[in-house]
């Protein structure tokens, strides 16, 4: 038995790591092996992939030494950030770049970053169709991942730059779920008028990231995008009517009332769907489900992920 590659899974406690330690541990040619990443390696989620059979390591993005350590022997890193824990653009950039100069130092044969658009190039600043935030961006869970690529392609390391889409798991832990109204109608508010939004189960994006790791150089250099289906606001309330047996309707919302929602973040969201239903061409475009059913045969249409899940969504 030839020695298992290691493969260190940034965030590996959260949804896109999580997934991808999984399809690491459930996958049967087992060529690799999982080692999880967490800050907090006695947490409930870090004890189970431990039982799962991953090599659980205590790293911070914020130390670089700590990661530098963490990436040792690996033959693979998974880099993702998490912007919604902090909602700082610049902290999530220096998180990428230590990522990268990390990978670098330890000699990484392959690096997968998770990354998005940077929408900028798309709507300029100077552009006030949509507000500018943060003194600097558009979209800056986007902006700043997107700004980010650069640390990978600078540094020299080998590198996959792979753009992710909105997750299913979003409507079930996010409040991005079809909600009662006080008329007691179900309704899914999104401002995407009639434009159809990219989007993924969590583990399709990790048996995704493990085939590009699995296709060695095939993939290096390259951007790759995926999706599970590309999807009306309206195609996704007839499908939680169909499978909850609850009609709900589909509340085409503009983007500027999403802004007002109030909710950390909301702004951000709000121009996030903007920019999907104004450039819907280019951004599904960019994320292919042929590309994805090609790296993971298994691939979940939106229906099928729900019937699995149709229980876990909260409709209050």
């Amino acid at each position: 038995m030839a020695e298992k590659k290691i493969i260190a899974v940034v965030g590996a406690t959260g949804a896109q790591g999580g997934g991808l330690v999984r399809a690491i541990l459930n996958d049967k040619d087992g060529a690799f092996a999982a080692r999880a990443l967490t800050r907090n390696p006695n947490s409930d989620k870090a004890k189970e992939l431990a039982k799962m059979g991953a090599e659980v390591v205590a790293a911070d993005l914020d130390n670089l030494e700590s990661l530098k350590k963490a990436f040792t022997g690996a033959y693979g890193v998974y880099g993702v950030t998490n912007f919604w824990e902090h909602f700082s653009p610049e902290k999530e950039m220096e998180q990428a770049k230590a990522i990268a100069k990390a990978s670098k130092e330890a000699n990484v044969k392959h690096v997968i970053w998770s990354s998005l658009d940077d929408t900028r190039k798309w709507i300029p600043l100077s552009d006030n169709r949509m507000p500018t935030l943060q003194g600097k961006y558009k979209v800056p869970h986007f902006d700043a991942k997107g700004e980010s690529n650069k640390f990978f392609t600078e540094s020299g390391v080998p590198t996959t730059i792979f753009n992710t889409v909105f997750y299913w798991e979003n409507f079930i832990y996010f409040g991005q779920g079809p909600k009662k109204g006080p008329d007691g109608k179900i309704s899914i508010s999104l401002p995407l008028a009639d434009k159809k939004m990219p989007s993924i189960a969590v583990e399709d994006i990790g048996k995704c990231a493990l085939a590009i790791f699995k296709n060695g150089d095939k993939y290096i250099g390259k951007t790759v995008g995926i999706a599970g289906e590309h999807l009306t606001g309206k195609q996704f309330a007839e499908a939680f009517s169909k499978v909850l047996g609850k009609e709900v309707s589909y509340n085409a919302i503009s983007a500027n009332t999403y802004r007002g929602f109030g909710f950390p973040g909301a702004d951000d969201m709000g121009n996030m769907y903007q920019f999907k239903a104004e450039f819907e061409k280019d951004y599904c475009q960019s994320r292919s489900v042929e590309l994805a059913k090609t790296l993971n045969p298994s691939l979940q249409n939106f229906t099928t992920w729900l019937e699995k899940n149709k229980n876990k969504i909260p409709l209050e």
